[in-house]
């Protein structure tokens, strides 16, 4: 019995040390340490994180089921790329779970959900003022993470955050590196007053117009013909972020 206990506990620990790494990895994506198409090496992840090669490759796995990396027998495992096709779908689908998101905020509209939003703004503003462009994509994904919290709907929220929040980050990375961030704080403020003052049957409509204009705009940045990066055709079309010059 005493044994069996013990077993628990341990195959709990290493779960709970496996998801402490998976977070780890999912986090440099959202911040841009790793990159579409980068190498991840098994062995060196672990030394740095001081967890054994199994602990890393359990996470590397659910990475892997949820479609965040690419794992190759004779090549190694890469973070993931995504397609102009693929960008697409994610933008239409963010559009209509944020639109969700939008009515659901509107409908529970409490007197601090303006001040919660306009105290973002306020922090892009300061990115602006201190040319910051990483401090400004934080505070691009703080107002959205906000917008899906006071909908007050954990589910959308899980839904948003663990699921496509990664894509969301990669998308809006190669996105906002070509965008002054002047121009993108004015789409956000404009944004901001569409959501709250635009009458509430119309709302979820418009966000998801938002969002396909935004796609509209990242698409005519990509290349518009995916092909096989040279280096490594094992991982299909050209990454999203390979914008024109």
């Amino acid at each position: 019995m005493t044994l069996k206990r013990s077993k628990a506990a341990n195959g709990a620990g290493n779960a709970a040390v496996s998801q402490k790494v998976e977070n780890h990895i999912k986090q440099a994506i959202y911040k841009g340490h790793l990159l579409p198409r980068e190498r991840i090496i098994e062995g060196d992840l672990a030394r740095r994180l001081g967890v054994s090669r199994g602990t890393v490759r359990e996470a590397l796995l659910r990475l892997e089921r949820d479609g965040l990396i690419v794992i190759t027998s004779r090549r190694g495992t890469f973070i993931r790329d995504i397609t102009l096709e693929e960008a697409k779908v994610v933008f239409s689908m963010r559009g209509k779970l944020e639109g969700l998101c939008v009515r659901y905020m509107r409908e529970a509209m409490r007197p601090e959900t303006q001040a919660l939003l306009d105290k973002v703004l306020q922090k892009m503003q300061k990115a602006i003022a201190a040319n910051d462009d990483e401090q400004f994509f934080s505070a691009d994904m703080e107002l959205h993470h906000t917008i899906w919290k006071l909908s007050g709907q954990p589910q959308l929220f899980r839904t948003l955050n663990s699921v496509m929040n990664a894509f969301i980050c990669m998308i809006a990375r190669s996105y906002s590196c070509r965008v002054p961030i002047a121009v993108r704080f004015e789409e956000h403020k404009r944004y901001v007053d569409m959501i709250l003052n635009i009458p509430l049957g119309q709302v979820e409509r418009e966000v998801e117009r938002y969002f396909d204009r935004l796609y509209q705009d990242f698409s005519v940045m990509v290349v518009p013909v995916a092909q096989p990066a040279v280096e490594n055709p094992w991982l299909g079309p050209t990454l999203v972020g390979e914008l024109k010059r």
